[in-house]
């Protein structure tokens, strides 16, 4: 795992210079305390290309980035692994390739050679590359098909710049940081900045499953990933279904378990990490390392069932318990995560990541299996909105009015009672309107009392469902809850899980796999009825009936229980002085963005215990500590 970095130009006047091509390298380190290489070919037209290395395959010298090709016309530099290369590499023998080293890296600028992007349908793995063809002068940059590995580009006339991060991209003079209201519009609906965009005007994430080339000045993205999703197969018998998941996880988790450096796996007590410790123990010839971390308050704690699962496997298992202290790892998060992120998930991952790596250089997850296999609660609500669409509209507005304001109000996030009052408020909604009125962090109503009127102005005509509509496109012919859970993998999935991973690991130079989102993984389970994947009203079945054997009775039974910290107490308690100084703060306030009024009734509300609003005043706790680190201090 590594970090990468780099400019093309055809505009003397945007060349790099040696100094920032160090610079946007050097940012990277934490991604790459390994080794470190930069290459630089100036001029009118001219390359620079930076690469910091985490290394895990091939230790030696001969696994150095950038590499060339044999006659030095390409140079690459390289951010993941590629799992299947072993079997690419003797393809690639066979056909007359010669070979310096034993990296995946050499095997990608070969099977370039060959097949230039159609290699990208050949690969399994997690990665972000960039390959400069010196003959064509092309460069050519790729992200892999669910989105593991960050790429952020910025395009201008006569120079493209990228990298593996965006704090790169702001070290090179002259690079704006305006704002993107959009942008931050979504930030607030969903807790993270939708690829394509980031938060910074000019600035983009290249899209999970798309492959970009620069020629001449011009910038051609391409998409190379695009199951058709609206297929379904019903051709198996539910024990053909499961013998098949049980082969493709197995050869999952198999493949991910290649090493040169100390290999371990989390171990929440899920059903996810559950399967994939277990499966990963099956297939080890030696006790394999666990890990799992725990909090004092007993509802955020999941340690009693990693050490359930530990002692079916028989895994070393080691659990750290810990005290989140906010002051600290806020400015870190908002440091590394470079966009404004929300999900409060991302203290714990932060956390255990740190820990982890003290001990190993590579761990499994078990990321992924709530998406591919229906595990959310909240797809039971997409379940009953769609029952409740068979009732007359009046009585559904009935429902979503007067019969919703009788209930009593719940201070507690996960009450059935505020449950409720949220699945009822949205029924007279169309269903993806409704789905997002579930899931936002701030919905519609609620944006539109935060904002100043000068900054609503800017939002004229914009509508920040618009990400989720353009996933749903792609799966219209399917069952809603499949739909949804579809648009989940395409959207929360790489912005919001795949985003806090990769940043939580990598600033702690550990290694993250997840098997179950092989990607052969993910096009077989899009597939599956949703008769597989939801059993009355838990989802997972053929997951949690596949590896029943894996499974200590308790965790197979188990509510989903997430992974997350206490906010609501830390704002009403131990953190509100420092939540008011911030929020309530004339520099917070002159940024012109919020309505002082509306947040003091937020922070007011939640004090006083008659409304939980952690996960919003989070998400502006976020964003303001983030305006003072990556827009003022610049």
């Amino acid at each position: 795992m590594c970090g990468i970095c780099g400019a093309v130009w055809n505009d003397a006047a945007k060349a790099i210079d040696r100094a920032t091509l160090n610079t946007m390298t050097d940012l990277l380190q934490h991604r790459g305390p390994d080794d470190r290489g930069t290459f630089l070919l100036s001029g009118v037209e001219g390359i620079a290309l930076g690469h910091r290395r985490l290394a895990v395959l091939d230790l030696t010298p001969s696994g150095h980035q950038p590499m060339s090709n044999e006659d030095e016309t390409l140079k690459i530099v390289f951010n993941g692994e590629i799992y299947n290369f072993d079997a690419i590499r003797r393809e690639l023998l066979a056909h007359g390739r010669r070979f310096r080293s034993e990296s995946d890296t050499e095997v990608l600028i070969h099977l370039y050679e060959e097949e230039r992007e159609n290699m990208l349908h050949r690969l399994n793995g997690m990665f972000s590359v960039a390959i400069w063809d010196a003959r064509k002068q092309t460069l050519f940059l790729a992200r892999d098909r669910i989105g593991k590995k960050p790429l952020f580009y910025r395009q201008e006339s006569g120079r493209l710049i990228f990298a593996s991060e965006l704090k790169s991209i702001l070290a090179v003079n002259g690079v704006p940081r305006d704002i993107d209201p959009s942008a931050l519009d979504d930030y607030l609906t969903y807790q993270y900045v939708p690829h394509p965009k980031t938060i910074f005007r000019g600035i983009a994430k290249l899209p999970p499953g798309y492959y970009a080339v620069w020629k001449d000045g011009q910038l051609t993205v391409r998409q190379y990933w695009n199951p058709d999703w609206n297929e379904e197969d019903n051709r198996l018998s539910s024990e053909d279904w499961a013998e098949e998941l049980r082969t493709l996880v197995i050869d999952a988790v198999k493949i991910r378990m290649r090493s040169d450096v100390p290999i371990g796996a989390f171990l929440s007590g899920g059903i996810d990490s559950s399967i994939t410790a277990g499966v990963m123990q099956q297939q080890s010839t030696r006790q394999i390392r666990t890990f799992s971390i725990g909090f004092p308050q007993k509802e955020y704690d999941e340690t009693e069932y990693a050490r359930l699962a530990s002692a079916k496997f028989g895994t070393q298992h080691q659990e750290f318990i810990v005290t989140p202290d906010i002051d600290t790892i806020l400015p870190k998060l908002v440091y590394h995560y470079d966009e404004p992120f929300a999900d409060s998930s991302a203290v714990p991952t932060w956390y255990l990541c740190e820990m982890t790596r003290r001990e190993v250089t590579v761990a499994l997850s078990g990321d992924g299996g709530d998406e591919l296999f229906a595990g959310y609660d909240r797809y039971r609500a997409v379940r009953l909105g769609m029952f409740a669409e068979k009732t007359p509209k009046f009585l559904r507005k009935l429902l979503a009015g007067p019969i919703r304001n009788l209930i009593p109000a719940s201070t507690r996030q996960r009450s059935p009672m505020r449950r409720l009052k949220r699945f009822l408020e949205a029924l007279d909604m169309e269903p993806l309107e409704q789905y997002l009125q579930w899931i936002a962090i701030f919905n519609r109503e609620r944006r539109r009392k935060l904002y100043t009127p000068e900054f609503a102005e800017q939002l004229t005509g914009y509508d920040s469902l618009g990400f989720l509509r353009g996933a749903e496109e792609y799966s219209l012919q399917r069952d809603r809850v499949t739909r949804t859970a579809l648009i989940d993998m395409l959207t929360y999935l790489p912005c919001d899980l795949m985003t806090k991973v990769d940043i939580a690991s990598m600033a702690h130079s550990l290694e993250c796999r997840a098997p179950l989102l092989d990607y052969r993984i993910a096009e077989w389970s899009a597939k599956l009825p949703i008769s597989c994947k939801i059993d009355g009203n838990r989802g997972k079945k053929i997951l949690r009936e596949t590896f029943r054997d894996l499974l200590p009775p308790d965790i197979e039974r188990r509510r989903k229980m997430g992974f997350g910290v206490p906010i609501d107490h830390w704002f009403r308690e131990t953190h509100r002085e420092t939540v008011c100084s911030v929020l309530l703060d004339s520099r917070t306030i002159q940024r012109g963005l919020f309505q002082r009024k509306f947040v003091e009734q937020l922070l007011n509300d939640h004090f006083a215990n008659r409304f939980d609003h952690a996960y919003r005043i989070w998400s502006l706790l976020i964003l303001e500590i983030w305006m003072r680190r990556w827009v003022d201090e610049r």
